[in-house]
C-alpha cells in the first residue's frame, strides 16, 4: 500500500508525517515499509528520493502480490466496493449475481462479501484519495479476480504505473 500511495505523489515523496496520515498509518508503520520495499528493491534509495521502481514494482504487483498477499473471503457484511464492483473495472466488467467484494469498514456505503484489503487502514487511505482507490482496486482485481477481470486490471494498471514513471522522468528532465 505504501509503494502504490508514493505512486500518487506528484514530484519527491512528502515527509514520512504525510504519508502516514495520508494512509492512516503510523510514522514508523511507513518507515519500516519503506524499508522493506528498498529492500526488495521495490523503491528506489534515498539518492532517487525513494521513487517506486516502476519496472520491478509492476513484475511484482502483477506476477506475486497475490502469492505475498492472498485474498480473504469473509461474510457479507459493510464497506467500501472493490475489485470488479469499483471504478475504473465496475464499467467493463457484468457484475453477475453474487454479491460484490468490499473491504470492511463501518463507515462504508455497500454491502458485500468481505475482501480483506491490502492494509487494514485501505479503505480510509481509498476514501481520501481517489487515485490510490483506483490502484487498490486494480490490485484486488489481480489478487482475487477472475482471468479476464485480471487480465484487464493487469493492464490497467501497467498504464497507470508507465504514467507515474513517465511524469516523474519528466518532472526530472526540469
Amino acid at each position: 500500500m505504501v509503494a502504490l500511495k508514493l505512486c500518487t505523489y506528484p514530484g519527491s515523496r512528502p515527509p514520512l508525517s504525510q504519508v502516514a496520515l495520508d494512509l492512516a498509518m503510523s510514522a514508523s508503520e511507513v518507515h519500516a515499509a519503506l524499508k522493506r520495499l528498498q529492500n526488495a528493491r521495490l523503491i528506489h534509495g534515498r539518492e532517487l528520493k525513494e521513487k517506486p521502481n516502476v519496472s520491478a514494482l509492476e513484475e511484482f504487483l502483477v506476477h506475486g502480490l497475490k502469492y505475498a498477499f492472498p485474498v480473504e473471503r469473509g461474510e457479507i457484511t459493510r464497506g467500501v466496493l472493490t475489485s470488479y464492483a469499483a471504478a475504473p473495472l465496475r464499467r467493463a466488467v457484468a457484475p453477475g449475481n453474487d454479491p460484490p467484494p468490499v473491504w470492511p469498514f463501518t463507515g462504508g456505503d455497500d454491502k458485500g462479501v468481505a475482501l480483506t484489503p491490502l492494509y487494514k487502514t485501505a479503505p480510509i487511505a481509498a476514501l481520501r484519495d481517489p487515485a490510490l482507490y483506483e490502484l487498490l482496486v486494480l490490485v484486488d482485481a489481480i489478487r482475487d479476480g477472475r482471468m479476464r477481470e485480471r487480465k484487464l486490471a493487469e493492464r490497467l494498471l501497467t498504464q497507470r504505473l508507465k504514467q507515474t514513471d513517465a511524469q516523474s522522468q519528466s518532472r526530472t528532465a526540469h
